[in-house]
């Protein structure tokens, strides 16, 4: 990964080799992922996940800050919170997800993977960031979720501190949806920075990252209650 300007130890490497081991074993007996070939999975998973870091030196500025809180919202199986606390140790990491399988699958890996200061939660994004443990907590918010910006946002931007950044990783071709999600954004608190796009390397995979930044404290009554994002979004 040195040509995406990211430097790993032997020790990082072979926590990423044991993580993509662990995910495939699993995948097995759970729907973890599509994707199971080494070359593929690197691409599309490891390098994905740590596209920010490639990306942007205020991005990889704010991952690399010591100390820094980052929850990664619908982890699923922990793209991209796993790769980005092996790359980023420093980093204190929550990954949240809805399904207690992938939990418990997510708090193995931890256990296995000797990793420090993260931790596996279930619950719904629309609960999390109702839950004073971790509404308002957070410098950073990623997700990889497949749902469009305007719901993305009222899931994620309620877990961001004032100051502190939503980052969503998207597909190539953003800026149409970050239109429609003008008014979300503005609703619960962020800004929205110039979208970042790149080509992921060694590979023909584009990607765009969205860093959306916590001006203003969200109001009380987002997020709204499970499922009325997605059937109503903002």
């Amino acid at each position: 990964m040195s040509d995406a300007g990211i430097l790993l130890s032997d020790e990082q490497l072979r926590q990423l080799e044991l993580y993509y081991e662990m995910v495939v074993e699993q995948n097995k007996v759970m729907n973890l992922t599509s994707i199971t070939e080494p070359d593929e999975f690197i691409e599309k998973h490891l390098l994905d996940s740590l596209a920010p870091l490639a990306a942007d030196e205020g991005l990889k500025a704010l991952l690399t800050k010591s100390g820094a809180r980052l929850i990664d919202v619908g982890t699923g199986a922990g793209f991209p919170g796993i790769p980005l606390k092996i790359v980023c140790p420093s980093l204190s990491v929550t990954l949240l997800d809805s399904l207690r399988k992938r939990v418990d699958f997510l708090q193995n890996v931890i256990d296995t993977l000797k990793l420090k200061d993260i931790k596996a939660v279930h619950l719904r994004a629309e609960e999390g960031g109702r839950d004073p443990l971790y509404r308002e907590q957070y410098d950073l918010v990623v997700s990889r979720a497949v749902a469009a910006l305007s719901i993305l946002t009222e899931y994620d931007l309620p877990f961001a501190k004032v100051g502190g950044t939503f980052i969503a990783y998207k597909a190539a071709a953003a800026e149409e949806e970050l239109a429609q999600a003008k008014n979300a954004i503005s609703k619960l608190g962020g800004k929205a920075d110039p979208p970042i796009s790149l080509v992921l390397p060694d590979t023909d995979i584009q990607r765009t990252l969205i860093p959306i930044r916590k001006v203003r404290p969200t109001p009380k009554t987002y997020p709204r209650k499970p499922g009325t994002a997605k059937k109503s979004p903002l």
